[in-house]
């Protein structure tokens, strides 16, 4: 993982491999932004003008290489495009700021030691813009190389190494605070993106479990896994149910961090984790199967966000739980037309075992309600109904509580995350209706996204407020890198969790 280091050390002095100046676009080319001073000073303030010779132009996620011949300590220099300079008076959007300098360092990929004054892209020091850029370096330095031979380790472009940014007084505590906290960020979204990126042969649900106990026992959460013969006494026909065609028996994993203060607040994080989804016996097309690995990315941020909660100790109680299951195609696989009686007793008929994620939801969400949680929120890589409703950027808000689901998608703008709250239209639970069972895993195609959420609805206990992450195009970048985003897992939400949860602390002191 790509480390962190605050520097004051002026850009041009910096003893790097590449520092990394932004640019803005306008008429007469490109524009420097403040914070490469100095460097443009070295280059007699000619910089823009080379900088315009090469073709820069400034546009957004545009990349400009040069060679900086002796006149800074680095030997390469890398301009990041930051698009149209902002109005006068307003400021470079951090977003922005966090998109940029992740182009940067990818493109800088290899490199040993980075610097960057982007944190000063709005003129005076800002520790919200600091905490933009420093998520934006480690984000963006993320390399997954695991399965790389020795020959093709040489050619591949490994994450750099360190970032450093360069701020007034590397001294300073909130800056350092925020830095801090941004490995903290870094290193959870890089857990999940390895998890996400991890061939389904390497990742069956036992070993995802130990995952869980790795990652999060590690940094003092309490967990406890369940397995077979556990679900089986617990009554947990959903996972079971689910499981049941593969010869890798699944589990459900609880994963406890708590405040050691009184908090006023408790949390239950609930995490879709198929380790591969073939459909089960109404067998998913070969095409739509090459990513199904990343069908456990709702669990995988549930470990990744409760690692980091325990890091940041926030006064909030969080619970996370992680029902994992392969859904694999066999003698023993559940049959559309079977019923299942889940965790508390009610029945579902299965009439597409392709729709197995909500089943598994479902018996995990029945457990944690029993614990009678103020907030319950469950993250899944559910539809394929969400990719057409809101595209591969945005991912899909649903809850029983307005404010809630409010606070969620506000959560995920602070964090640099993008959310739209949807709705649960009650006219659509009719068609989850079975003739043989409580209810049905299936309902209208039409609004496919709305009823699997109608579909959860039912398993929240009475008083729980809950909300629903539908993440299955955010969650795992088919396309080409962009920004901090590789190609792959992405880590979506741990952000706007984390953001979610730090924000209920400060709300309850």
């Amino acid at each position: 993982m790509t480390a962190l280091s605050l520097t004051k050390t002026k850009l041009s002095d910096v003893k790097a491999d590449a520092i990394i100046v932004g640019v803005t676009s306008g008429r007469g080319g490109p524009f420097l932004v403040p914070g490469s001073e100095d460097v443009d000073k070295k280059f007699k303030k000619q910089l823009a003008t080379a900088l315009a010779g090469l073709g820069a132009t400034g546009k957004l996620g545009e990349v400009t290489k040069m060679a900086t011949l002796g006149a800074t300590a680095a030997p390469t220099l890398v301009a990041v495009g930051l698009g149209p300079a902002p109005a006068k008076g307003a400021r470079h959007e951090r977003e922005t700021l966090r998109r940029a300098v992740g182009t940067g360092v990818r493109a800088l990929a290899g490199s040993g030691r980075v610097a960057t004054g982007l944190a000063a892209a709005n003129g005076a020091a800002d520790v919200d813009d600091l905490r933009a850029v420093s998520e934006g370096a480690l984000l963006g330095g993320y390399a997954f190389t695991r399965y790389r031979s020795a020959a093709s380790a040489k050619t591949t472009k490994k994450a750099v190494g360190t970032v450093l940014v360069v701020v007034p007084n590397d001294r300073d505590k909130p800056a350092r605070a925020v830095a801090d906290r941004a490995a903290v960020i870094g290193d959870a979204v890089s857990l999940c993106r390895d998890l996400v990126n991890t061939p389904p042969a390497d990742l069956h649900p036992a070993e995802f479990a130990q995952a869980a106990v790795d990652a999060c026992g590690a940094v003092g959460c309490d967990v406890e896994v369940l397995d077979e013969k556990a679900l089986a006494d617990g009554g947990y026909g959903g996972i079971l149910g689910v499981g049941a065609g593969s010869v890798h028996p699944p589990r459900l994993v609880r994963i406890a961090y708590s405040s050691g203060r009184k908090s006023r607040a408790t949390v239950h994080l609930v995490g879709k984790g198929i380790t591969f989804d073939s459909g089960g016996l109404s067998l998913k097309p070969a095409a739509a199967m090459e990513w199904m690995k990343s069908d456990m990315g709702g669990a995988a941020a549930v470990i990744a966000t409760l690692r980091a909660v325990a890091q940041l100790k926030p006064d909030v109680d969080v619970v996370g739980w992680v029902p994992t299951a392969e859904n694999m195609p066999s003698g023993h696989a559940i049959r559309p037309s079977d019923v299942l009686t889940m965790r508390g007793g009610k029945t579902v008929e299965v009439l597409n075992t392709d729709a197995e994620g909500r089943l598994i939801l479902a018996d995990a969400l029945v457990r944690a309600g029993e614990e009678k949680p103020d907030y319950l929120i469950d993250i899944a890589t559910l539809t394929g109904a969400q990719l057409v409703a809101l595209g591969a950027h945005v991912y899909a808000v649903m809850a029983n509580n307005d404010e809630l689901r409010t606070e969620l998608v506000a959560s995920a703008t602070s964090a640099g995350e993008q959310a739209w709250p949807m709705p649960l239209p009650p006219e659509l639970r009719k068609s989850l209706d079975s003739e043989v069972a409580d209810i049905s895993n299936i309902g209208d195609r039409n609004g496919g996204m709305l009823t699997a959420g109608l579909f959860l609805k039912e398993f929240v206990a009475d008083g729980v407020k809950w909300a629903h992450l539908d993440i299955a195009g955010p969650s795992y970048n088919q396309g080409e890198p962009h920004g901090y985003t590789p190609k792959g897992g992405t880590g979506v939400p741990i952000r706007t969790l984390v953001e979610f949860v730090e924000r209920l602390a400060q709300s309850h002191p």
